[in-house]
């Protein structure tokens, strides 16, 4: 065993999760036996008991209790593998790269990270996207799994918590494209309902879901948070469907998903939110259109604009459309050429 060690918390170290710091320095030691010496007080930071996730700043003191195996070199954890055809696929969707970033079109079906039963995901594929670089990228925001769209990757730590501090304070801009069942009023909008988390079912929470709470009834209501959305309708048929474009305001859990169903317009598809088996007659609800109108999600994120942390340059990456998605647009008539640059415009 190794003796008690006051490890400081060095330059370009600092903005990050201390469980996170104390791999990159301790390999071996893993994630379970992190979080036990945390709640036995026996890591502590400037004197003080922390959790796992407690965020480390520069210049810190971190006290490391004994740890097993001095002066052994850990094993290299091993690599994920990724294998030649998800390699061309995730290479497939980059659509914009330089030293600093990479961003992708996330297809649909795809988690970004993995989870219960989900091994197969953008993180995991992510080795695939070094390009000589000794880490692979880090994500620095997520999209559901069903929602296809820009993705945002990082390739230095730096870089990650440079983007991170963008979108905590909203120097960033995410539109987002989706069918909507029914036609929204007014066309213009804003929905400020509250978000709050209910409970799923079974030993994992399997379909836990978001609750809208009126945003009289945030203050009162244990959990939930305030979620803004702005929502421009830019297209319709007849009384059926709409083009909707939104931009999130805030960025909560199925933010967009959860408020598009409160409105009384299910985006189509969501079968969480708008009863995928239900099918649309034009009352404006039902998140199934039937016909040849595919009843996967019909969520995209469009767009993303962004300082960039280096060059300080003002960078905007555009997706096209997934297959089914572009199905619709044929079917509809629409193209995406119709859609205004920025659709909100007239809400600034």
């Amino acid at each position: 065993m190794s003796r008690v060690q006051t490890v400081t918390v060095e330059a370009g170290e600092g903005d990050q999760r201390l469980d996170r710091w104390f791999k990159r320095k301790f390999a071996h030691v893993g994630q379970g036996q992190i979080e036990k010496m945390c709640r036995k007080g026996e890591i502590r930071v400037d004197g003080g008991r922390v959790k796992a996730n407690t965020r480390l700043e520069e210049g810190q003191s971190v006290r490391v209790p004994p740890l097993p195996a001095p002066g052994e070199k850990p094993a290299a954890p091993a690599k994920t593998r990724v294998s030649p055809a998800d390699e061309k696929l995730i290479q497939s969707c980059i659509i914009y790269r330089d030293d600093q970033i990479i961003a992708l079109n996330k297809p649909p079906g795809l988690p970004t990270q993995g989870g219960s039963k989900q091994t197969r995901h953008v993180d995991g594929l992510s080795e695939a996207l070094k390009f000589g670089f000794e880490e692979k990228p880090r994500l620095v925001h997520r999209l559901d799994k069903d929602t296809s769209g820009v993705l945002l990757l990082a390739r230095t730590r730096q870089v990650a918590q440079a983007l991170t501090e963008a979108m905590r304070h909203k120097q960033t801009r995410k539109i987002y494209w989706a069918v909507v069942a029914g036609v929204p009023t007014p066309y213009l909008g804003e929905i400020k309902y509250g978000l709050v988390k209910a409970g799923g079912h079974g030993a994992r929470g399997e379909g836990e879901k978001m609750i809208a709470v009126h945003p009289r009834e945030v203050e009162r209501t244990p959990g939930a948070k305030r979620a803004i959305t702005q929502y421009a309708t830019l297209y319709r048929v007849a009384g059926r469907a709409a083009w909707v474009a939104m931009e999130p305001i805030t960025g909560r859990t199925h933010q967009l998903r959860a408020h598009m169903a409160e409105i009384g317009h299910p985006i189509v598809g969501d079968g969480k939110y708008g009863g995928s088996g239900q099918e649309n007659l034009g009352d404006g609800w039902g998140a199934k259109l039937g016909g040849i109108i595919s009843n996967k999600l019909h969520l995209h994120a469009r767009s993303m604009t962004f300082e960039h942390p280096v060059t300080r340059k003002q960078v905007t990456v555009t997706a096209e459309l997934p297959e089914h998605m572009a199905h619709t647009w044929d079917t509809f008539g629409w193209s995406e050429d119709l859609a205004a640059d920025d659709p909100f415009e007239s809400l600034r």
